[in-house]
């Protein structure tokens, strides 16, 4: 098994295949000691590899995020896009200041990832930051801000997609624009009646995503308990990842929510055995 000093080492190595296998043997790192490295891979020559590194530094919450910022800032061109992923990656909110500056940047790569990026960080405050990129040279920025706005869900911004409906004559933009408002009305019919709006990976997806990005995969499995979800699979998956990773505490968590949620139905018996085990 490769160890972390090995696999750094490996990023830079001249031939892909060896990169490649580097980069995929630190998913799921936390060490502050990759940081760098990754970011350095995020300009690979390699699409796999470069997409790899972006999505494991997004996975690392916290200990990345101030460093992906301060390289974010300083990037230039197509270097700047992964590292725009990266940082959509986290769920940071200090990060949207930074995507409502790359709105504007000289890459259409970057501006439609920091726009997609406003979206799906609920910046409901940005609005005009997204409404001036429907007006975007570049047709992929222009859809993208269409898609943020039916993310967002508000009343202005189901205005917005509306009125850019209106503005333009091509008919897949507008089939864009009514599948983004009625993506938003469903959000906005779910937060009236208290249900999550929060987007779910399917278990099958996430089973898989467990091969590939352990790390991610709990972040997932995550909204499934932060939402409270009625099925069980998603907590004893994410129990059994815990346990696996030595987290006693966090597992803990998971069963003690599961059980408030599951409570007076057979399903709660499960939890409680394995509690019972645990303390």
């Amino acid at each position: 098994m490769t160890n972390l000093n090995e696999a750094i080492n490996n990023l830079s190595d001249d031939d892909v295949k060896v990169r490649k296998e580097a980069v995929e043997s630190l998913v799921g790192i936390t060490d502050e000691e990759a940081i760098e490295p990754l970011i350095k891979a995020t300009t690979d020559d390699n699409a796999q590899v470069r997409f790899k590194a972006a999505e494991i530094l997004g996975s690392m919450g916290d200990v990345a995020v101030d460093k992906l910022i301060e390289e974010f800032e300083n990037a230039e061109g197509k270097n700047k896009r992964f590292l725009a992923f990266a940082l959509k990656e986290t769920e940071d909110e200090k990060v949207i200041p930074y995507f409502v500056e790359a709105c504007e940047d000289e890459d259409f790569g970057v501006r439609k990832v920091a726009v997609r990026s406003l979206g799906e960080l609920q910046a409901e405050n940005e609005l005009p930051t997204i409404e001036k990129c429907l007006e975007d040279e570049d047709w992929g920025v222009k859809l993208a801000a269409i898609q943020a706005l039916g993310d967002i869900a508000t009343d202005d911004a189901i205005d917005l997609i509306k009125n850019a409906r209106k503005a333009e004559s091509d008919k897949d933009f507008k089939k864009s624009c009514n599948k983004a408002i009625k993506k938003a009305q469903k959000r906005q019919k779910a937060k009236a009646s208290g249900e999550s709006v929060v987007k779910l990976i399917p278990m099958s997806t996430l089973k898989e995503m467990e091969k590939t990005n352990v790390q991610k995969a709990i972040k997932e499995y995550e909204r499934y308990v932060e939402t409270k979800q009625k099925k069980d699979a998603p907590y004893k998956r994410l129990c059994v990842l815990y346990r696996k990773a030595n987290d006693r505490d966090n597992e803990i968590r998971v069963i003690e929510t599961a059980i408030e949620v599951f409570d007076g139905t057979k399903k709660v018996d499960y939890f409680k055995k394995r509690l019972e085990k645990l303390k």
